[in-house]
């Protein structure tokens, strides 16, 4: 049994299943699934790390018949390039959660009973108001941990009777440890993490929605999407809803078509 090793250091056995899910859930068709696996399998060795077989598959799937589907795989990692501020983060919890229902807004500075504190979300539905620390990670194997459970906590208690708040969450890209999370849940906080909790994680949320980051696309530049960056436009979706803002770019007819593609692709996935 070969073994890989994770991001976190941590060494685990080779699982077809694994790999077999995470190409599934991006949505490839599963005539590519097989392809892919049969590909893999001819690329692991002993302590092959996780981040060379992800590289090995979007090299595969850069060459299949279907090469916007490397756009679909890559979720996790163009969630990361929004970095390296967290700014763009914050932008895209707020959509995201815009998405659910919630009314949002960002880096607001509020004076609590004892300091002012900058909070990076507020999120409102009915009776709900949320206090959320967006906590943003460019690395993968990098974790939240409990001082983040204890910060939030102490924000809310310095803001909750003054401002109603009725939660705090802590949303990231990565994951929390556990004791971090332990403090969280045992405080009445909630966690949403890439692959937490099991139903409503933010991947869960992302592919519901349909809301993959600009960072995703392939055919725009990374100082292009800088540039959307820098103007708050995070969303694939925002540019389909409204393509005028790639007019700022100097893009050539075939580039153009291509993109035009690739945002058709994205936003209209099922």
């Amino acid at each position: 049994m070969v073994t890989v090793v994770k991001a976190t250091g941590e060494k685990e056995p080779f699982s077809e299943i694994k790999v077999r899910n995470s190409i599934r859930r991006a949505g490839i068709p599963q005539e590519i699934q097989e392809q892919v696996l049969v590909h893999i399998k001819t690329k692991i060795y002993e302590d092959i790390h996780t981040s060379e077989i992800y590289k090995h598959i979007i090299e595969f799937l850069k060459t299949s018949p279907h090469p916007f589907n490397k756009t679909r795989y890559t979720l996790k990692q163009a969630i990361m390039d929004l970095g390296p501020t967290g700014y763009p983060f914050e932008n895209y919890v707020s959509e995201i959660l815009k998405s659910e229902g919630y009314q949002t807004q960002v880096r607001q500075i509020l004076e609590g009973e004892c300091v002012s504190h900058e909070i990076d979300v507020i999120a409102q539905k009915n009776d709900k108001k949320i206090l959320i620390e967006a906590k943003f990670h460019n690395s993968p194997g990098t974790r939240s941990d409990i001082h983040v459970s204890l910060y939030t906590k102490a924000r809310f208690d310095d803001l909750k009777d003054k401002y109603n708040f009725t939660q705090g969450w802590i949303v990231t890209n990565t994951k929390v440890t556990t004791d971090g999370v332990k403090y969280a849940l045992c405080n009445g906080m909630k966690i949403i993490g890439w692959n937490y909790p099991e139903t409503g994680s933010l991947r869960d949320l992302v592919e519901k929605a349909n809301l993959y980051p600009i960072t995703a696309l392939q055919s725009l530049s990374q100082s292009q999407k800088q540039s959307l960056l820098d103007q708050g436009i995070v969303l694939c979706k925002t540019i389909c809803q409204n393509q005028n803002l790639l007019s700022q770019f100097d893009i050539s007819d075939h580039k153009k078509n291509n993109l035009k593609d690739e945002l058709n692709f994205v936003c209209n996935i099922s």
